[in-house]
């Protein structure tokens, strides 16, 4: 069975939470190795140049610590789970804890490197909810506290009067560019990381919108449909009636009136059932069990014979006639982008199928005025049409939420020749599953 659209819209939605997630765990990992990369200069450079005393030893098993770590995180990474809030958290605090321990062993907070907290407190802001936010804020704060108190002071000479030339200035102007740059560098892909996820989050709101839109629609065609069955077949008797009538047997032209008026009312009658099919109360009809060859043959005739197409070119270029199953709504979306087609070119109007990597290609082609700018940007939108008149635009607006649900997309383009060029593209694995 075919999954419903309010599972789509919540597994797409699921997608989208899943990839915002492990792009942010990403980040954090990058961000990491840069630390460990960083720890490893400024401890050799404070050592060998500047002749700082260090517990070598201890600052190394830190610095392991912190590799294995983010060597496991690289792993999780990889794993096909969502990362959630509780896991960024825990990283943030690995990261803090790491950094507060070199400090406790290089001078506390007399290390001009103290101000890295700093960094830690912005990405939970960005990154965390709002409890964790302020966890960490706490927590680094303990840690400062921690520091001034616990830890002992760099055996550095006070010489701040000394400017640009003291150790701890030079130290801190380090500190700042280092922290500048990873944080416009991050906070920059982050942000586009969040903002990618909001578009896609509005994106899925606006087509929630759209389907609740359409059920709108289909509930109030369902019942329309219904009411327009009785008149229906009132009006046919009446025809039968008057088609047996001596006055109109006599007169050609009546009767070829006659003839004319069946044939719309035929169709009229198509219409509704396919609607009541569309919405599950089809008398006893199913979807139509065929191929793909017949399917589309079958449609253009009955389209031929009931729209006053002038000219009509069918390219149907499937080789391999596949057997497959076919709604009726999926009959009406073709014959929605067939009518727009005719409707903007009466004189000519052309279909072209072919089958390409198991998708099936349908291009209804007319010499039309074509799209406008707006409306090959709007396309698909409901009540975005070139027809100028009030409620316009739902026929397309339809045709892109059935393809859409069936797991296909459709184009709108203007030809070079003059005139429009609709594609309809659906997979056929996807259509035979819906009609399962």
């Amino acid at each position: 069975m075919m999954t419903t659209t309010t599972e789509l819209l919540k597994n797409t939605a699921a997608d989208v939470e899943y990839v915002a997630g492990h792009k942010n765990m990403l980040q954090l990992i990058e961000l990491r190795w840069i630390a460990v990369i960083g720890q490893i200069t400024t401890i050799a450079g404070a050592i060998l140049i500047f002749d700082v005393k260090l517990p070598l030893v201890q600052m190394l098993e830190v610095l392991a610590c912190l590799i294995a770590f983010n060597v496991a995180s690289h792993l999780r990474w990889h794993e096909h789970r969502p990362v959630t809030n509780n896991e960024l958290f825990l990283a943030l605090l690995v990261d803090v804890a790491s950094l507060t321990m070199q400090l406790y062993l290089s001078g506390g907070t007399t290390n001009p490197f103290a101000f890295l907290y700093l960094l830690q407190v912005i990405l939970s802001a960005v990154l965390l909810e709002a409890w964790s936010t302020w966890t960490i804020v706490g927590i680094t704060l303990l840690c400062l506290a921690g520091l001034s108190i616990f830890a002992k002071p760099l055996a550095l000479p006070f010489d701040h009067a000394r400017g640009i030339s003291s150790l701890y200035v030079q130290g801190m102007l380090i500190c700042f560019v280092l922290n500048a740059a990873l944080l416009v560098v991050f906070i920059s892909r982050i942000s586009n990381t969040l903002r990618g996820k909001a578009a896609q989050l509005a994106a899925l709101n606006q087509r929630a919108a759209e389907e609740e839109h359409i059920v709108r629609m289909g509930l109030l065609a369902s019942g329309a449909a219904h009411e327009l069955g009785t008149p229906l077949a009132t009006l046919s008797v009446i025809l039968g009636d008057w088609k047996r009538m001596r006055e109109f047997k006599s007169n050609p032209d009546l009767l070829a009136e006659i003839d004319e008026m069946q044939t719309q009312l035929k169709r009229c009658k198509s219409i509704v059932s396919g609607i009541l099919l569309s919405a599950g109360e089809a008398r006893g009809e199913s979807a139509i069990r065929t191929t793909i060859r017949d399917f589309l043959d079958d449609l253009v005739e009955d389209w031929q014979d009931s729209r006053p197409v002038r000219a009509f070119d069918y390219v149907n270029r499937i080789e391999q006639d596949l057997p497959v199953a076919f709604d009726e709504a999926l009959k009406q979306m073709i014959d929605n982008v067939l009518d727009n087609a005719l409707e903007a070119s009466p004189d000519w109007v052309q279909l072209e199928a072919e089958v390409e990597n198991g998708i099936l290609v349908l291009s209804v082609l007319d010499r039309g005025p074509g799209f406008t700018p707006a409306m090959l940007v709007n396309y698909g939108k409901p009540y975005h049409s070139t027809k100028g008149r009030p409620g316009g635009g739902l026929g397309l607006f339809l045709v892109v939420n059935v393809a859409r649900t069936l797991g296909g997309t459709v184009a709108v383009t203007n030809r070079a020749e003059g005139g429009a060029k609709v594609t309809l593209t659906l997979p056929l694995k996807a259509i035979a599953l819906a009609n399962e």
